[in-house]
C-alpha cells in the first residue's frame, strides 16, 4: 500500500463563512462531534475527510496551504469570489495547468487547478 491522505483539518473563527467558501467549490459538509470534542463540519472528497473545526483554544491553521482540482477554473473562481474569497493570483497557465490562488475568508491560501 502507498501512503495516502485520509484527513485534513483546518480551524476557523467563523465556521459558517468558511463552509460557504468551500461549499462554493462543491464540498458537501455534515455536522459531526467525536466524543467530548467540539462540533465541527466534515466533507469527504475522493476518500479524504476535510474538516473545519472552531478555533477554540487550538493553534490557528492559517499557515496551511490547500490545493484542489476542479473541472472548471473560471466557474469555481467566480463562485469562490462570491463566497468572500480573495484572488491572490488570477487564473494563469503554468507547469501544473490552468491555476489560480485564492485566500479563504479565514486567510488560508487555496490553490485551484483545472483538471484536464
Amino acid at each position: 500500500m502507498t501512503t495516502q491522505f485520509g484527513l485534513i483539518v483546518i480551524r476557523a473563527s467563523d465556521i459558517e463563512r468558511a463552509v460557504k467558501f468551500y461549499a462554493a467549490m462543491g464540498c458537501n459538509f455534515v455536522t459531526e462531534r467525536h466524543g467530548n470534542g467540539p462540533e465541527h463540519l466534515a466533507a469527504e472528497i475522493n476518500g479524504v475527510v476535510f474538516e473545519i473545526y472552531p478555533v477554540g483554544n487550538q493553534p490557528v491553521t492559517v499557515g496551511v496551504r490547500l490545493g484542489f482540482k476542479v473541472a472548471s477554473l473560471a466557474t469555481t473562481v467566480a463562485a469562490l469570489e462570491m463566497a468572500v474569497g480573495i484572488v491572490q493570483s488570477p487564473p494563469t497557465d503554468g507547469p501544473w495547468g490552468l491555476r489560480a490562488v485564492l485566500r479563504d475568508p479565514e486567510g488560508h491560501i487555496v490553490e485551484i487547478v483545472q483538471c484536464d
